[in-house]
This record gives structure tokens, C-alpha cells and sequence, in this order.
């Protein structure tokens, strides 16, 4: 919808043609911070910009808004991204052995991406954590990224997403590295997944993205003490503020152009101060129309967990004998894009979720489940949908 098109060195001879006013025209220029990553927005420069006057404050507020809802086609592009990335993530998981390296898994990501999507780039440098590196955030991007040879009995966090026509996607799947499940496993992964589910099952215009972490914070912390490694009362837990132990960093983010879409702090916003709800990208209410992550985790770190298991207000609530298991556990962290919906939300990611889901795919069935009974390998099992 281009109507015109000028040479770059006319457009100081353009521009003040266009303006047809007296005195230097008014240029809007994109200069802001990104409240997600603290970047600043760099605003235009070219040769005899300054004779033109220049307004810093106007334009960000104003396009970053614009970026929270989606249009349809930005939605079908995000989808795009998603479905491409899904499928890869389920080819890393039938691909997975013992023995191989981190990267190995990345470059089978990449590679499906590229191929099967045409998507050249990814969203962000992928995260392929196994053992203790998945406590790690942010693991995979400086000094040995992704190189741990993958042992029997760890477990597997992969957050990666493939970009498409500058829109990302933001997924994450952990797994055990040998295809079963122990009991321990089963237990962590279950507690992420029932918050993960329970924040969906909430979400839609209107909703608190607050209220929505606490709710998350609160099903970990339910899970933990059934499964004996917390114990206490959960209101309690949620003052003392101990979700944050296990789960440092926000429930989730915009998406679109960047991975973290601004926006999350317009309007006068205010960050809180609370650890845990001071990670959180966004307070705001949910719009239909937002692409926003659903990543719960729950991690064992021990620049956290000793701490609170040493405070007088929190070692109460641990079980110590019980929670010696899971300091080499690492973490487990699910992750999926959202669209909210003008009833609720569209769950934009397809990939398995539930623990014999993952079990069945890395065994070999197939993914999106057939309509058929299928029989795995081992001849001794068998499932239907």
C-alpha cells in the first residue's frame, strides 16, 4: 500500500517539500525504552537532519501499543512460526540418545527449521539444557554454549523457537533424555505442567497477568508439598514469597517482532518490587488479540534454595531429607504461545505435553496422534485416541 517512493539522499529535499510550512518541519522519531529488555529504540539519522525539528517523545508510546494486539496476519505469521517450530521439537525428541552433545539437539532444531519452514533465523540463541545446566536460565549463550554430552537419566530442557518474517516463536519442552520418566521426574514435570495448564484454562480479556503468576506460583507449590518436599500452609508460602525459589524469573512475555514485545510496562505501569513478581515482563491486564507465553518452571538452585532452607522465615516449609534429592535435579521449565481470544485464549503451540504423550513420541508414535491404535515398539504397550 506503498503510494510513493523516493531516493534516500532526496529526502531532506523531499521532506520540505512535503512540509510546505514555514519555519523547520516537525519530525516524529521513534526513540523509547523497551521496559522488557531495557533497550533503547535508536531514532532515524541521515545527513541534514538537522534541519528539521525533532520530536523523541510522540511516536513510541504510540507504535509500541500498536504492537501489543495482533492483526490476523500477524497472527497467521506467529502461527506459522509455531507449527514449523513444533514439529521440531518433536524431531528432537525422537532424535534424542544418550551420549550425543547439547548442540546436536540445536542443530536438529535448526536444520528442521530451515528445511521444512524456511525460516533462516531463530528467535533467540537456543537453550539446550540438560542435568544441572537446565537450573540455568539462560543457558547455551556464552563460554561453552550447549557442549554437555547428554548421560542416561537427565533430563532435557529445549527452549527454542524459529523466526519467520521477522515474528518469533517461544517454546519449550523438557523430557527425560532416555524416553521414560522416573518417578521424581514425573513429579517436578507434573507440578510445572499443572500450573502451565491451570494459567491457560484462566486466561482471557481482563485477567490480571499478576494474578496469573501467583496462580502459577501456587500450583508448583501445591505439587511440591504432595510430593512431600514442601510442607506448611500455601497461603503462608505465598507471603514469605517462597514460588520465587523455585521459580525466579516471570510467567511469560508479549511476542511478536522481538521475542520480548514491548508494551509490557505502558501507561504508567510500575514494576513490582516482590522477588519473583519483579521478573514479571508484564502487569497488565489481558486484551484480545495478545500473543503472550504461558513458561512456568521449577527449578533446584542452590544460590536460592540454601538460602530460604537457612531463613527463619521460609526453612520451615522444607522437608530437608526429601529435597536432598533434587539438588543435582536441574529444572523443567513448558512453555507455549498464547493468543487471548475474546473468550479466553488459543493455545498457538502443538506439541506433547503430558508425560505418556512424550513417552509414546519418543518411543516412535506419531505426532498429531493418529486416530488408530498404535503399538510401540517394545510390543508391550499400546494407546488410542
Amino acid at each position: 500500500m506503498v503510494n510513493k517512493v523516493f531516493y534516500t539522499d532526496d529526502i531532506v529535499k523531499v521532506l520540505h517539500e512535503q512540509f510546505q510550512g514555514e519555519g523547520k518541519p516537525l519530525l516524529l522519531l521513534l526513540h523509547g525504552l523497551n521496559t522488557d529488555s531495557n533497550n533503547f529504540a535508536k531514532p532515524a539519522e541521515f545527513e541534514g537532519v538537522e534541519n528539521f525539528a525533532k520530536d523523541l517523545t510522540t511516536l513510541h508510546p504510540i507504535l509500541t501499543e500498536c504492537r501489543v494486539t495482533k492483526s490476523d496476519l500477524e497472527l497467521a505469521v506467529i502461527q506459522f512460526a509455531n507449527d514449523i517450530s513444533s514439529e521440531a521439537h518433536v524431531e528432537v525428541m525422537r532424535k534424542i540418545r544418550v551420549g550425543m552433545k547439547e548442540y546436536q539437539l540445536e542443530s536438529i532444531f535448526l536444520h528442521h527449521t530451515y528445511m521444512y519452514g524456511g525460516c533462516r533465523h531463530c528467535s533467540y540463541t537456543c537453550i539446550c539444557a540438560t542435568g544441572a545446566n537446565s537450573a540455568v536460565l539462560h543457558y547455551g549463550h556464552a563460554a561453552a554454549p550447549n557442549d554437555r554430552t547428554l548421560e542416561n537419566g537427565d533430563m532435557a530442557l529445549f527452549d527454542m523457537g524459529a523466526e519467520y518474517h521477522f515474528y518469533g516463536s517461544d517454546i519449550t519442552c523438557s523430557f527425560p533424555v532416555n524416553g521414560k520418566f522416573t518417578s521424581d521426574q514425573s513429579l517436578i514435570y507434573n507440578a510445572v505442567l499443572q500450573a502451565h495448564d491451570a494459567v491457560i484454562a484462566a486466561m482471557k480479556p481482563g485477567v490480571n497477568w499478576v494474578d496469573m503468576h501467583k496462580l502459577a506460583e501456587k500450583t508448583i507449590l501445591q505439587s511440591l508439598r504432595e510430593g512431600s518436599i514442601l510442607s506448611g500452609d500455601l497461603d503462608h508460602m505465598m507471603v514469605e514469597r517462597l514460588g520465587a525459589v523455585f521459580m525466579p524469573h516471570g510467567l511469560g512475555h508479549l511476542l511478536g517482532i522481538d521475542t520480548h514485545d514491548p508494551g509490557g510496562y505502558l501507561q504508567g505501569l510500575e514494576r513490582p518490587k516482590e522477588p519473583g513478581l519483579s521478573s514479571l515482563r508484564t502487569v497488565r491486564e489481558l486484551q484480545e488479540g495478545m500473543v503472550i507465553t504461558v513458561e512456568p518452571g521449577c527449578y533446584f538452585i542452590d544460590a536460592l534454595l540454601i538460602p530460604a532452607m537457612e531463613s527463619a522465615n521460609t526453612s520451615k516449609f522444607f522437608n530437608h531429607d526429601v529435597i536432598g534429592r533434587f539438588r543435582t535435579f536441574g529444572g523443567v521449565r513448558i512453555e507455549s504461545d498464547l493468543c487471548v481470544t475474546a473468550t479466553g485464549c488459543k493455545n498457538m503451540t502443538n506439541v506433547p505435553r503430558q508425560t505418556w504423550e512424550i513417552e509414546a513420541v519418543m518411543a516412535g508414535a506419531p505426532w498429531p496422534p493418529s486416530k488408530c491404535p498404535v503399538h510401540l515398539k517394545n510390543g508391550e504397550n499400546q494407546f488410542e485416541t
